[in-house]
């Protein structure tokens, strides 16, 4: 197994937490035991799999902790044999409809008429050997589609709850029964069944939205057993007791004298407002636990809709109620457990490239809120403007980054065919003034995904010697100037970026920082021009050079490495280049890493992002589970599409992948940079700036916690 060492480089600060590696921590947990919240597996590991289809159950254990509590939805059929589905609605849930499309019925839940297939119509017998559950979309209720179907075609069948217990054999195990006064009304007595399964000894915990359900057992349960009076929607009605959940709210002391706790949608705790970014918390954890009441906390998902504040990672939401400093619920609800342990373990941050999933790219804010929430290094993307001054952007053409095209300089759209194919206005097309006056704009990856509306448009840029300035007192590792387009620069603009980039980081000081100090910094330069990284290298720099490999790469010769090696410190390769993907699956690893590694060069791999829709589905929807996969391989590689391959009819299988290009030095190896025909504003002659004493890097794990947000570049160092 690979053992990694972290350099990250993120354009939004990433979380990264190593369950396999680090011992958990010593924290006290606010919980009203001061035990570590339970996690609590909705219908097994339902983000991937089928709802309580035995995979998904299984896995669920295997992914996380023994001491996870695996969640059973219990419905009954006609002959009074309980299984376990998420919904009531069971064309939901299973493909019940296409095995018996006449069997859809009307009857009335709560007093609300519902149409769909019923498990009261059926007995067990024709729902085991009739048809297989498929997999509960979350977001057929948030209108994204993100789960895959190819396990809709595997052969999963309903699983009864005995039988649940005899194949899994849960260490605790959860019953949820959501419509008691439904199956009363048909005829069937689920406290009785309830009762009779709970003596089998799985059964740890029961819960209930009918405070009258719960009350009917509670003289009848081992008294190890919880009961757990669930609220629902606060304006809807409890069938037993005909009062709003609302209303309850303010009954917790009678609650108490039935359960012993209580579980709460999440936005009970943490209300979001209109615009969808969180508010202040409630009171309801303290009041719950001060009543003697634990308290759990429901919907969690890695792909449903988050608050703006939390940046699409769902890690970051668990550590809110979990460990924010004033409480700790005593367990959480979720659809992919895996990220709730990953919250509930030691967790490292190490970030760069300023917070741009909460703010523009390389503005003021962006830099900032990086710092602040414990980046290591942060990096300056080199662009030019008109009069020659280097500035951070992340893209050369300004429509990627700002307002431009609805400014006063629209007009100067053009097309620069050394650039790109299509029209654009430039950084060069303006000076550093008239940049200035431009609105920054947030990058938005995936087009359903918003990125903090309120703060889209906020910031301020910086210049090249404006971000060494920031940099320079700041409680950083180092930071990293990233090169593009020398050549056309130079050709076409009679700009100097190399020469350009060494001044600015003289003039700022960086050539004669105090090792012993705070304040020294390690400079790296990254660039896929290698003729940059060769001109660096005969200056005879002591900055770490960086070289960007081609995208998806499948291999490297050795007389390419043996080349690299002549002018690089390290390699970046895309994440495709290392783990290769069909349709969302990975297939194989690549050699990518053992090959550099091989001749003593370091690896980075990017981009990664926090938004659900870009891990492969091996990493379940989860940015953290992703990056710890390149910190030591956790998911067994290619596993799932082998699954596929071998459960599954024709449509859940994966189309074949051709093999990826193999780099050679013809791929790497450039003419030197053209000389650049100085223009009276592009600077002095260059000095050997990156001639600077180097603080040692962090040390790779640490005992205490920092939290922070969204990945969209990460770049990893593998020994």
């Amino acid at each position: 197994m690979l053992s990694y060492r972290w350099i990250l480089l993120l354009s939004v600060v990433v979380v990264v937490a190593v369950a396999a590696e680090l011992p958990l921590a010593s924290t006290t947990f606010k919980t009203l035991t001061g035990n570590a919240p339970l996690v609590i597996a909705r219908g097994g590991f339902s983000g991937l799999f089928p709802d309580s289809s035995q995979f998904a159950f299984g896995f669920a254990l295997s992914a996380t902790s023994t001491d996870t509590s695996l969640w059973c939805d219990v419905q009954l059929t006609k002959d009074g044999v309980g299984f376990c589905l998420r919904d009531l609605l069971m064309q939901n849930g299973t493909t019940i409809s296409q095995v018996y499309p006449g069997g859809k019925q009307t009857y009335r839940i709560n007093g609300v008429p519902k149409t769909g297939w019923f498990p009261v119509d059926y007995n067990m017998s024709l729902l085991t050997n009739q048809f297989s559950t498929h997999i509960y979309r979350w977001a057929v209720t948030q209108a994204l589609f993100s789960r895959t179907d190819k396990f809709d075609f595997c052969n999963f069948r309903i699983f009864s709850v005995t039988g649940f217990m005899s194949s899994i054999e849960p260490s605790s195990l959860w019953l949820n029964v959501e419509h008691d006064v439904f199956y009363t009304e048909h005829g069937l007595n689920m406290t009785n069944y309830i009762l009779s399964v709970q003596k089998l000894g799985f059964v740890k915990y029961i819960s209930s939205p009918e405070l009258g359900f719960l009350e009917t057992l509670s003289g009848g349960i081992d008294n190890k057993v919880k009961l757990v009076f669930r609220f629902l929607d606060k304006a809807v009605s409890d069938p037993s007791t005909n009062k709003t959940y609302d209303s309850m709210l303010s009954d917790l002391a009678f609650i108490k004298t039935i359960a012993s706790g209580i579980m709460v949608p999440k936005s009970y705790i943490w209300p979001v407002t209109s615009d969808n970014y969180i508010q202040l918390p409630t009171q309801i954890v303290k009041d719950a636990h001060d009543t003697g009441l634990e308290i759990y906390a429901s919907d969690f998902s890695n792909d449903g809709i988050f608050p703006y504040n939390y940046s699409y990672d769902p890690l970051e939401e668990y550590l809110s109620f979990v460990s924010n400093g004033g409480f700790s619920v005593d367990g959480v609800l979720t659809d992919h457990p895996l990220t709730a342990s990953e919250a509930i373990g030691n967790i490292l941050i190490i970030s760069h490239n300023g917070a741009s999933g909460d703010y523009p790219d390389c503005t003021d804010l962006a830099y900032e809120k990086a710092v602040g929430d414990g980046a290591d290094v942060i990096d300056c993307s080199i662009e030019m403007t008109k009069d020659g001054i280097p500035i951070c952007m992340s893209s050369i053409n300004l429509y990627d980054s700002t307002d431009v095209q609805n400014s006063k300089f629209s007009s100067l759209a053009s097309v620069v065919p050394e650039i790109q194919t299509k029209p654009g206005i430039f950084t060069f097309n303006l000076t550093w003034e008239e940049i200035s006056t431009l609105r920054p704009k947030i990058t938005h990856p995936y087009h359903d995904f918003v990125r903090n509306p309120r703060y889209a448009n906020q910031g301020k840029f910086f210049k090249l010697s404006d971000f060494l300035t920031y940099a320079k007192d700041k409680d950083l590792s180092g930071i990293m100037i990233i090169m593009k387009n020398a050549a056309f620069m130079a050709k076409s603009l009679g700009f100097d970026v190399v020469d350009l980039v060494t001044t600015a980081l003289s003039n700022a000081g960086y050539d004669n920082m105090d090792p012993t100090t705070k304040n020294n910094k390690e400079i790296m330069i990254q660039s896929k021009d290698s003729a940059v990284l060769v001109k660096l290298k005969q200056r005879l720099t002591q900055c770490k050079l960086v070289y960007s490999l081609p995208v998806k790469v499948g291999d490297v010769s050795d007389s390419c490495v043996a080349d690299i090696k002549k002018f690089a410190d390290a390699v970046i390769v895309d994440r495709e280049s290392v783990f290769a993907e069909s349709k969302g699956f990975i297939i194989r690893k690549s050699k990518v890493v053992e090959d550099v590694q091989s001749a003593g060069l370091a690896v980075y791999v990017e981009v990664f992002r926090n938004e659900y829709v870009s891990p492969p589905v091996d990493f379940f929807a989860d940015g953290t589970v992703e990056i710890n996969n390149y910190v030591q391989l956790q998911v067994p590689i290619g596993d799932l599409a082998q699954l596929l391959d071998a459960e599954c009819s024709t449509g859940g299988m994966l189309p074949a992948l051709a093999p990826m290009p193999v780099l050679n030095s013809s791929d790497v190896i450039e003419p030197p940079l053209p000389a650049a025909e100085p223009k009276s504003a592009a600077g002095s002659s260059a000095t050997n700036a990156c001639v600077v004493g180097v603080r040692a890097p962090p040390p790779l794990f640490s005992s205490s916690r920092e939290y922070v947000l969204l990945a969209t570049l990460l770049l990893l160092q593998m020994l």
